[in-house]
C-alpha cells in the first residue's frame, strides 16, 4: 500500500446552493443576539439562482485542499449507488482523490443537502443517510483528519480513536461537526485524547467546556487538558490561536481582497491548510500563517472548494502579505 500522507474521515454530500432574494427573506435577531432568517410561511418565494456543489462536506473539503497542497491524499466516506454518488466519485477523480476507501452503499441514497445563502452568510439543511461506518485497513498513514459524520455513527469514532492509537507515527486532526460537539467531551474522551491537532472556533470551545471563559488563552490550556496536543481555537474577525508547546501563539486574519461571496468552510479550509503544513514539516506558526490565506481564498466564491489554493498560489499571497500579518506569541 502506497505511504498516505493524509487521510480525511467523514461524510460526503452535494450541495445544493440557494441564493435567497433579500426581498423576501429577512434576517432578525433574538433577545439572546443570535440571529434569525425569516419567511412568511405558506408564501411562495422567489429565489435568485440554485447551483450544486458536489463532493462536499468538512472532510471532502479537507482532503481536497491538502492534495491541492501537494500531499497524498485520500478520503474515506460512503456514498450510494445512484447518480449522486456517480458525480462524486467524478468530482474526487478529477481532484486526484485516493479513491479506495469510498465505500458505495447498494440501496442508499447519496447524501444531498440544501444551502440558503442570504448574502456571504448561510443556513444549511442538512440529512445525513445511516450508513454502516467502516474503518478500513489503509496503513500507518501521516495524518488523520476527521470531521462530522451522521448522529449513528457514535461507535465510529472510537474505532478511528482506536486505529490511530495502534498506529505509531498517525497523528490524528479532530475538527468536530455539531453533532460531535453536543455529544459531549466525555462521550468522546478517547477521541480528545488521541488526538495531536485538535479544531474549533470560540464559541464552540466555550460550549465543550461548559464555560463562559472569554480569554481564548484559558480556553486553549483547558481544551489542552482533554487530550488534544495543539488544539487551535479561531474568533472571526479576531483570527486565530494556537496553544504550541512553547506557549499561546496568535495570527491575524489575511485580508480580504473583496467582500466575502460565501463563507461555507471556510472553517475547513483553514483546519486542513493548518493540518497540511504540519504535514509538510512546518511549524506551528508557519501553519497559522497558511490557514487564513486559504480561508480568505475559499470566501470568494460559492462552495467550499473552488477557492482552494496550490501551495505556489498560497506563497504567493504570502509574499505579497501585510508586514503586520505575523504570528505572534502572547503567552
Amino acid at each position: 500500500m502506497d505511504e498516505l500522507d493524509f487521510v480525511a474521515i467523514g461524510d460526503i454530500t452535494t450541495d445544493e446552493f440557494i441564493q435567497l432574494r433579500e426581498d423576501r427573506a429577512v434576517i432578525n435577531k433574538e433577545l439572546s443576539g443570535r440571529k434569525v432568517l425569516s419567511m412568511y410561511f405558506g408564501d411562495k418565494l422567489e429565489f435568485q439562482e440554485a447551483v450544486n456543489v458536489p463532493a462536499v462536506g468538512n472532510s471532502p473539503n479537507a482532503a481536497v485542499s491538502a492534495k491541492r497542497l501537494g500531499l497524498n491524499t485520500a478520503l474515506v466516506t460512503d456514498i450510494g449507488n445512484d447518480k449522486g454518488g456517480e458525480e462524486i466519485k467524478e468530482w474526487l477523480e478529477n481532484e486526484g482523490i485516493d479513491m479506495r476507501f469510498v465505500d458505495v452503499h447498494e440501496g442508499k441514497e447519496t447524501n444531498h443537502h440544501y444551502v440558503l445563502r442570504y448574502g456571504p452568510e448561510r443556513t444549511i439543511l442538512i440529512k445525513h443517510e445511516k450508513y454502516d461506518y467502516v474503518v478500513p485497513e489503509m496503513g500507518a498513514p501521516k495524518w488523520v483528519y476527521f470531521s462530522s459524520i451522521g448522529e449513528h455513527g457514535i461507535q465510529y469514532h472510537h474505532d478511528i480513536a482506536s486505529y490511530v492509537q495502534a498506529h505509531e507515527g498517525t497523528k490524528l486532526a479532530f475538527q468536530p461537526g455539531s453533532f460531535q460537539i453536543l455529544l459531549g467531551h466525555e462521550a468522546l474522551k478517547d477521541v480528545y485524547e488521541a488526538c495531536e491537532l485538535f479544531f474549533c472556533n470560540k464559541e464552540e470551545s466555550q460550549q465543550i467546556l461548559g464555560t463562559d471563559e472569554t480569554d481564548v488563552a484559558e480556553l486553549l490550556k483547558r481544551m489542552r487538558e482533554l487530550g488534544p496536543t495543539v488544539p487551535v481555537i479561531t474568533d472571526g474577525p479576531a483570527g486565530a490561536y494556537a496553544l504550541a508547546e512553547d506557549g499561546v501563539w496568535h495570527m491575524p486574519m489575511y485580508p480580504d481582497p473583496a467582500p466575502p461571496v460565501d463563507r461555507t468552510g471556510a472553517g475547513d479550509a483553514f483546519s486542513s491548510t493548518f493540518t497540511s503544513a504540519l504535514a509538510l514539516g512546518h511549524d506551528v506558526p508557519t501553519a497559522l500563517k497558511w490557514g487564513p490565506i486559504n480561508s480568505m481564498s475559499v470566501v470568494q466564491y460559492v462552495g467550499a472548494q473552488k477557492g482552494l489554493l496550490s501551495q505556489e498560489k498560497l506563497q504567493q499571497y504570502l509574499n505579497e502579505a501585510p508586514e503586520d500579518y505575523q504570528p505572534k506569541k502572547i503567552a
